[in-house]
This record gives structure tokens, C-alpha cells and sequence, in this order.
């Protein structure tokens, strides 16, 4: 399952029915999970710990230090999780010394071609990023969260479980969970409907967020104002709270914009 063409060093751990193309390097201090596929021309540098059954295309760097000029070799770490695909070209750094030391993706998410994730990110769980979209450095992004092609977040914003950010857009402030954003700069143009219904969620929940949507956005009440008022909502529905929570948590100001809660 290792082609004779592909570089392994010797620090390298390599799991059970692992797939490694030719011409692909492994680097030091590299671990990679059972059943994972990694094609060819696929470069890989340590400390990086990648879990199992991912796939992983053709010229993919992954782990390879950052380019920020405050970084200097320190031994920072990579770790991604489990069943996630990663496209051509995709470029995914490690963390630094001066954020939280590590970059951290979770699990059963989809890179497409040409994707960067950038140092000391955090990605959650079943995120999609669609062709050439970019998270800067120290990004925290939620689970479910979705980004059209080109869509780019400078470093230190937070995206909300749930998000969509469109396609091309610049995301210069706070995504709040279930919020869809668009245009540069971005603004909020309402929920992530499609989103939402593909998770599920219920009539009941979905109703409950737009509802505190439309006092968010739509009352030119101040943030701390809307947030108590949607308080007894998130008492009720787990979604409301977690909206609240990706507002109130924000460290550098959420998207405002226009209203749009239609649903269509």
C-alpha cells in the first residue's frame, strides 16, 4: 500500500491499511491514522498527528511551518481527526508558539481544491469550505459551518456552528452561529436555511431563530439589549442558545447588515 517512490522518515508512524502514493514525503514526527489515503505528490511535516479513514489529494501541503514573520521553528503541533477529505492543493499550517501552539481540525469535514487554513486555527466537526476558501491565522470555526468558493476570514474572527459565508465574500467581523453572510465586506443576509434543514432541525427550533434573528438585526436595538431580550427564547431551544452564545462570546463584534428572514 506504500509506494517504493514515497519518502517515510524513520520517525514517522505509519497505521494499518494506510495508502501512500509516490512521490509523496513524510516527514519527522508524523503519525497517520489506520485506513487513511494519501495520494501522490502529497507533502506531510511534523509534529503532526492525523486520525483515521481521511483522504488526502494529490499536492496537498499539510503541516509545513507558517509564513508569519513572528514564528521561529518552534515545535508546534497539527492535529486533525478522523474521516475528513482533503482536496488538491490544499494548504494547512501548524500552529506557533505565539497563539495556542497548535492547529486543530476535527473530524468529517470536506476541503475542497485549493483551500488554506492558516496557523493555530480550530475547525470543528462536518465543515465544508468550498474551492479556494481561506481561514487566517488563530480562526475559530464551528461545527457544520459552510464557506462558498473564494470566501476568505482574516485571522482572530470566530465563525458560528452553523454559518454560511458566500461565495467571494470578506469576512471582517463575527459570523454568529446559523447566520448567513455575504458580500465584501461581509454582511448578514439571514440564516442559513438550507443549513438548517439539512441537520434537521425542527420547525419549532427553526421559527424560535428567526425570531431572535429579527431582534438582533432587525430592531437597531443595541447587542446587549437584543441578547436579553432573546434570553427566554434560549431557555426553551438549544439553537436559540447557542446563536446567543456565538454573540455573546465574540471578542471583536459580530456582522451586522440587512434584514432577511424570509426563508427564501
Amino acid at each position: 500500500m506504500i509506494d517504493p517512490r514515497a519518502i517515510v522518515d524513520p520517525t514517522a508512524v505509519i497505521g494499518v491499511d494506510v495508502a501512500l502514493g509516490p512521490w509523496s514525503v513524510i516527514g519527522a514526527n508524523v503519525a497517520i491514522g489506520n485506513g487513511c489515503r494519501i495520494a501522490s505528490h502529497v507533502i506531510i511535516n511534523g509534529p503532526t498527528r492525523i486520525g483515521r479513514n481521511n483522504r488526502i489529494f494529490q499536492f496537498a501541503t499539510v503541516g509545513e511551518d507558517t509564513p508569519a514573520f513572528d514564528y521561529q521553528g518552534e515545535a508546534t503541533t497539527l492535529r486533525i481527526g478522523d474521516d475528513n477529505v482533503i482536496r488538491e492543493g490544499v494548504t494547512i499550517r501548524g500552529g506557533t508558539a505565539q497563539g495556542q501552539g497548535q492547529t486543530v481540525i476535527g473530524s468529517c469535514n470536506l476541503l475542497m481544491a485549493y483551500v488554506h487554513v492558516g496557523h493555530d486555527c480550530v475547525l470543528g466537526d462536518h465543515i465544508v469550505m468550498a474551492n479556494n476558501a481561506s481561514v487566517s491565522g488563530e480562526v475559530v470555526v464551528g461545527d457544520h459551518a459552510n464557506f462558498g468558493a473564494y470566501a476568505f476570514v482574516p485571522q482572530y474572527r470566530r465563525i458560528g456552528a452553523h454559518a454560511h459565508i458566500g461565495a467571494m465574500s470578506l469576512v471582517l467581523r463575527d459570523a454568529p452561529a446559523f447566520v448567513a453572510v455575504s458580500g465584501n465586506p461581509a454582511g448578514a443576509v439571514g440564516l442559513n436555511n438550507d443549513g438548517m434543514q439539512r441537520c434537521g432541525m425542527s420547525d419549532r427550533a427553526i421559527e424560535a431563530l428567526r425570531e431572535a434573528y429579527r431582534i438582533v438585526y432587525g430592531l437597531g436595538i443595541s447587542v446587549n439589549e437584543a441578547l436579553a431580550a432573546i434570553s427566554p427564547l434560549a431557555s426553551c431551544h438549544a439553537e436559540v442558545e447557542l446563536f446567543m452564545a456565538s454573540i455573546a462570546q465574540s471578542r471583536g463584534g459580530i456582522i451586522r447588515g440587512r434584514l432577511e428572514v424570509s426563508g427564501d
